[in-house]
């Protein structure tokens, strides 16, 4: 456990930024097996999943929660798989 004062802090900045990164996370896996359920069943508003998708993995990226690379590569390889089940 953190004894000075600035270590406190430090602990309780990392415990709410951890929150924060979870979070992001969370959203963009979410709606990444929403993507993956709608095409595995054929659905037609993968499209508009995309679109949540995109929104979501840009938020990560902007905040830092994830690589601005692993949000473009996740972009692309979903885009392609939409493309594919067409």
């Amino acid at each position: 456990m953190p004894i000075t004062k600035s270590a406190k802090k430090a602990l309780r900045q990392s415990d709410r930024r951890r929150a924060q990164n979870m979070k992001r996370k969370d959203d963009y896996m979410h709606v990444m097996k929403d993507l993956k359920r709608a095409v595995a069943g054929k659905s037609k508003d993968a499209g508009a999943i995309l679109a949540r998708l995109y929104k979501a993995l840009d938020k990560a990226a902007k905040t830092n929660a994830i690589a601005k690379n692993k949000a473009s590569r996740l972009k692309s390889r979903l885009t392609k798989l939409i493309a594919k089940s067409k």
